[in-house]
């Protein structure tokens, strides 16, 4: 086989299995955020339902507070959720226009503050201006976003994106114990939410903990335990409002 047809590394052939964008960042948070959504309307619906459950073997009770609960949160998700973007946006945008007004006033001294960062990041003196030169002379903005502030302009965080998957995540987290109280026989509701919402949380733990890189197991347990005790505390509650009749 000819030797010359095989891509040695370092060639300068690209990898293309290799994510290098740095949008996967982008990506990873908005999935980490959707799983942690979805733990939420998993766990306030769960504790909600069995707590209503213990009082009540009213399926039409049941539903209605389900129902409210998941509407409720998915809504308060969505508003939290656009409301912190807009203001993380607002800034952005701020440090944008600021960046922008700096490079128009003062362009030599833009040039030496990314030349002086480049020499930060380990390159010499010479080749750091060199660097700087040819990124300005390409698009000054675009080099100053990215490295001065860690922004792309073309890639800023998007406010309805955010309230629309918080939304989202949080029903469909919502709708699993809402389904597992209403469906089985009446003596069987608690048992059987208890194990679908515990099973759905010890998923949504490991799937949380491998896309942050932490500990599976711990992860597990901690939402684990506090969905259990979520469940058990709402289902005292509403033992103690049935057996009164509150």
């Amino acid at each position: 086989m000819d030797d010359t047809s095989v891509a040695a590394p370092g060639d300068g052939q690209p990898h293309p299995h290799e994510p290098h964008a740095e949008g996967l960042a982008s990506r990873l948070n908005w999935l980490r955020a959707g799983v942690l959504g979805a733990n939420d309307g998993i766990v306030s619906t769960a504790g909600l339902v069995v707590g209503v459950a213990a009082a009540t073997t009213e399926s039409s009770a049941i539903l209605t507070a389900g129902i409210a609960g998941l509407t409720a949160g998915a809504i308060s998700m969505a508003v939290g959720e656009y409301v912190s973007v807009s203001t993380q946006r607002d800034s952005e945008k701020a440090l944008l226009a600021k960046e922008r007004r700096e490079l128009a006033e003062e362009p030599e001294y833009e040039l030496a503050e990314l030349t002086q960062i480049y020499e930060g990041k380990g390159l010499s003196a010479e080749t750091a201006r060199t660097v700087a030169e040819e990124l300005t002379a390409h698009d000054a903005f675009q080099a100053h976003a990215e490295v001065e502030l860690g922004l792309d302009p073309g890639e800023l965080t998007n406010p309805w994106h955010a309230a629309l998957s918080s939304a989202v995540a949080f029903t469909v987290g919502a709708l699993l114990p809402l389904l597992a109280i209403l469906l089985p026989p009446t003596s069987w509701r608690i048992p059987v939410t208890f194990a679908a919402v515990l099973v759905a949380l010890a998923l949504t733990g490991s799937l949380s903990a491998r896309l942050g890189g932490g500990n599976a197991a711990r992860a597990v347990l901690r939402v684990v335990i506090g969905g259990a005790l979520a469940m058990a505390i709402t289902y005292g509650i509403g033992q103690i409002a049935g057996v009164s009749g509150l």
